[in-house]
């Protein structure tokens, strides 16, 4: 192995002095807007706030299509036997929406701090029209899911969105034209083919990407497994194997933990009880609704919302119920 020049060695460490000036100063703008523990909104459409003041233990979550970048601590994403560390030094990139387990570590700096941007799919349209079409037929046939290495391109983006975001105005001026660059950036990376599928007519990510937002839409109704795979141009066996290929997981069980996930959120956000949240997302049993619940999220609905409104800082509200 030849040894690098000391040229090149100069070159790698103002990169890693800019990252890190980069980095310190994100965590700064991100200390400043998320004062509280959980994942909150900000004054820019599509983007969301992120802080744990203590480590938390594997958990289930749910993540949207975005890019996850993490300034400080760590997050571990599992998903289909493969671990996902995102960092400060890696970021996340998720094409469809995910339900993965995730643990989270704080720093001896300080709280977890991260930011995550909504992938548009509108804006992934425009750009393919304009970049090289050999790029608009990649598809990786991967898992909707993967961490890619934080350039100094990706967090000088992220810094000026995030500085933008300081001033209402320049929010809505500014932050969409940043929001669409850093999506360019993540597509001109070596992941970049996956992203892509999401809008490739006959892809087979941008396939299951359709069945996956119908899923999320009709949450509470019965799936139709033969019905979504002709839809799709596929047969129930090809439905199958390509939607397991993109989520690590079948359809049904896919659909399981939509509804599992709604139900918590509308639990710990509306303050319904259980019943009506089994109910809203498209339970007959609520004794089955809590029996899966409890084997998911491994805790009875009424612990488990409990123990998320604490970690989120928020009072326990008085149950209402639907008529």
């Amino acid at each position: 192995m030849q040894k690098r020049s000391q040229q090149e060695l100069s070159v790698s460490g103002q990169e890693l002095d800019k990252l890190e000036a980069n980095r310190r100063r994100i965590v700064d703008l991100l200390e400043r807007s998320s004062p509280g523990p959980g994942v909150r909104g900000s004054v820019l459409e599509g983007v969301k706030l992120m802080r744990a003041d203590s480590s938390t233990a594997r958990v289930p979550v749910l993540y949207e299509p975005s890019i996850v970048v993490v300034a400080r601590g760590r997050k571990r994403g599992y998903l289909g036997g493969q671990t996902y560390i995102y960092d400060q030094n890696n970021y996340l990139v998720l094409s469809v929406p995910m339900p993965f387990e995730c643990e989270t570590e704080v720093s001896a700096e300080g709280p977890m701090l991260g930011v995550s941007i909504k992938v548009d799919v509108s804006v992934l349209g425009e750009l393919l029209m304009k970049m090289n079409p050999r790029q608009s037929s990649a598809d990786s046939g991967a898992l909707g899911i993967f961490a890619t290495p934080l350039d100094e391109r990706m967090s000088g983006a992220v810094l000026r969105l995030l500085e933008c975001m300081q001033s209402p105005v320049e929010a809505e001026i500014l932050g969409p034209q940043i929001m669409r660059e850093i999506t360019y950036l993540v597509l001109c990376g070596e992941q970049g083919g996956a992203l892509l599928a999401l809008i490739a007519l006959n892809g087979r990510i941008g396939q299951i990407q359709r069945a996956v937002q119908r899923m999320h839409i009709q949450y509470n109704q019965a799936l139709d497994i033969t019905e979504l795979a002709e839809d799709l141009g596929m047969s129930a066996s090809a439905f199958h194997h390509n939607f397991k290929a993109v989520t690590a997981t079948s359809p049904l069980q896919y659909l399981k933990t939509i509804r599992l996930h709604k139900a918590k959120m509308f639990m710990v956000q509306e303050g319904i009880g259980a019943g009506d949240a089994a109910e809203r997302v498209g339970y007959e049993s609520v004794s089955q609704f809590s029996r899966e619940f409890k084997r998911f999220f491994g805790e009875s609905p009424l612990q488990e919302v409990a123990i998320t409104r604490a970690r989120l800082g928020l009072e326990a509200p008085v149950l209402t119920r639907i008529e």
